[in-house]
């Protein structure tokens, strides 16, 4: 199955968002963007792709362990960005960036110790995708309009397993479906330095 970590922002974060998209998409040109869904806005922390269902419970263990060994910690969605000369917008985050980096690097060990190919190691950039774009759109009107953006904050209190199903249908516009499979409380009682992702 095709799985990420990821943190999901609750629902009065995504209000706050949804109202700030639906300014977004009465730009010029929105019309020619893929915008994600409600549904799909989580923070990825960490990208499995396909895991092996083997594998899954060694993944679940580690994460769960980083989770208990990362306290809860505040977060808000602020301004926004662009990836790939426009070919993916996406809306940033404030608050305790240290913790979520750190978070992110746990969930990337968790999927290296338990045999999961997670690619090169980059630094984490959080970032919420709002819309993508095959073939790349001037960002600048939307990356201007998000500048401003600053949502209310909220304290991330876990950590998810998501399993991502892609598109088969052929219809057009369809998006990906994304289920959470597994949620851990961060901080949770019993974790100690000696326990690793």
């Amino acid at each position: 199955m095709r799985l990420f970590a990821a943190l999901l922002p609750p629902p009065d974060a995504t209000d706050e968002l949804a109202r700030e998209v639906g300014e977004l998409k009465r730009l010029p040109g929105a019309d020619g963007l893929r915008w994600t869904g409600r549904p799909g806005w989580h923070f990825t922390l960490s990208f499995y792709g396909e895991v092996d269902d083997a594998a899954v419970p060694d993944l679940s263990a580690r994460l769960e362990r980083a989770a208990r060994r990362t306290p809860p910690f505040p977060l808000a969605m602020r301004g926004g960005g662009q990836f790939g000369h426009g070919r993916v917008l996406w809306v940033g985050a404030e608050g305790d960036l240290p913790a979520l980096r750190l978070l992110a690097d746990r969930a990337e060990a968790a999927g290296r110790k338990s045999g999961v190919p997670v690619g090169e190691h980059r630094r984490y950039q959080a970032h919420l995708t709002l819309a993508r774009s095959r073939d790349g759109v001037d960002s600048h009107p939307y990356t201007d309009a998000l500048r401003d953006f600053r949502g209310r904050a909220w304290t991330v209190g876990e950590l998810v397993l998501v399993r991502s199903s892609l598109p088969r249908s052929g219809v057009a516009g369809e998006r990906p479906r994304y289920e959470p499979v597994a949620r851990w409380p961060l901080g949770a009682v019993g974790h100690g330095p000696a326990d690793e992702a």
